[in-house]
Order: C-alpha cells, then sequence, then structure tokens
C-alpha cells in the first residue's frame, strides 16, 4: 500500500535560541509555520504565500534556504498518513502576528517539544542537536 503524504513547506524561524511555532485554531499542536501547496505552486510560491497568511509579514524570497525534510506520522490522523515537513529559513519584513487561522505564536525551546506533532519533535531534535536552540 502505497503512503499517503501530507506535503507541507514551512518556515524555520529562530530568535533568542527559540524557534517560532504557530498554533492553528481548534488544534492541538504547535507547528512551524507554513501550510500546503495549492496546484501548480512552487515551494517558494507556497511559503511566500502562507507566511503572509499566517504570520502577516511579508517574506523575501531571495533569502530562502532549504534547512531540510522531515517525514513522521501525521498528528491525529489515521495510521499510515505521513508528514512530510519541507523547511527552509528566510528573511521577511514587519512583525510576526497571528493571522489567518493561527490562534497564538510561541518562541519555543527544546523543552517544549511536548507541545508539537511527531514530525515537530524530529525538528527539535534537529535544532538542538545543531545547536539552534536551547
Amino acid at each position: 500500500m502505497a503512503k499517503i503524504f501530507i506535503d507541507k513547506i514551512t518556515l524555520i524561524h529562530i530568535e533568542n535560541r527559540r524557534i517560532l511555532m504557530a498554533l492553528s485554531r481548534g488544534k492541538d499542536a504547535y507547528y512551524t509555520p507554513g501550510g500546503k501547496r495549492e496546484t501548480g505552486e512552487s515551494d517558494a510560491q507556497t511559503l511566500v504565500r502562507e507566511i503572509k497568511e499566517e504570520l502577516q509579514v511579508e517574506l523575501l524570497p531571495q533569502t530562502m534556504k532549504h534547512y531540510g525534510t522531515f517525514e513522521a506520522q501525521a498528528h491525529g490522523k489515521p495510521a499510515g498518513v505521513t508528514v512530510r515537513l519541507v523547511c527552509y529559513t528566510a528573511e521577511f519584513s514587519g512583525h510576526p502576528q497571528p493571522g489567518a487561522e493561527i490562534e497564538s505564536l510561541a518562541y519555543c525551546d527544546y523543552s517544549q517539544r511536548d507541545i508539537v506533532g511527531p514530525v515537530g519533535r524530529l525538528l527539535f531534535e534537529d535544532l538542538k542537536t545543531k545547536n539552534l536552540i536551547d
């Protein structure tokens, strides 16, 4: 049986050794800001659109750098549904604030890794191993 993938393009933004995380309305886990691509969109187009919707800032696509790709069981989905998180760092203009479906934003350190889903935990482990977050 073929795997079912949820393809997400997300932003890794670290300030003061903490990663920016978003909580969507009605959800019980925090996620890196970003989202699913629409038909025909590139990673850059997806990230620019999603970050504007979720954080109300203007992403600077020329500054995008691939950070890594992580896969794990999708939080809250049936067994076998995998989320593929394609992560980028990038600069933006403006100050992040909750937009669209976002209930709240938080800057998190490694001790808060339990507030994220399985793929988020992989990301937190990677960031900690690379000494990018406390």
